[in-house]
């Protein structure tokens, strides 16, 4: 700004590049967050089997659904439900992975 850039411009030339590692990282860690939030949503979300066509509609969860079919009489949902299960573990440890990778990749400024 001393050179006579204005504000907005010293912003995303200069701050935005030099935080975009951490802004990635921290945007990942919270989408993991979010995915891995249960008992919130199955306390808000009415539940569906199918995608919702609007913003008004219940949708669909993945942990509504697990926690449907854990609890209910049959085998095969049981073992649906921990597959269910598997597979969210699984989302929320690659989104982890990713932004680790990204926070490690930047490293220590040069001095």
């Amino acid at each position: 700004m001393a050179l006579g850039a204005s504000k907005s411009k010293a912003i995303w030339t200069v701050v935005v590049p030099a935080a975009k590692a951490g802004l990635m990282t921290g945007i990942m860690l919270n989408l993991a967050r979010v995915a891995g939030e249960t008992a919130p949503l199955l306390f808000t979300s009415f539940g569906n089997q199918f995608w919702s066509p609007g913003w008004s509609q219940p949708t669909a969860a993945l942990p509504e659904m697990i926690f449907k079919y854990a609890v209910s009489p049959y085998d095969d949902w049981h073992q649906q439900a921990w597959s269910a299960g598997f597979v969210l573990l699984t989302m929320v440890l690659t989104v982890n992975i990713i932004a680790r990778l990204i926070l490690a990749r930047k490293g220590p400024a040069p001095r």
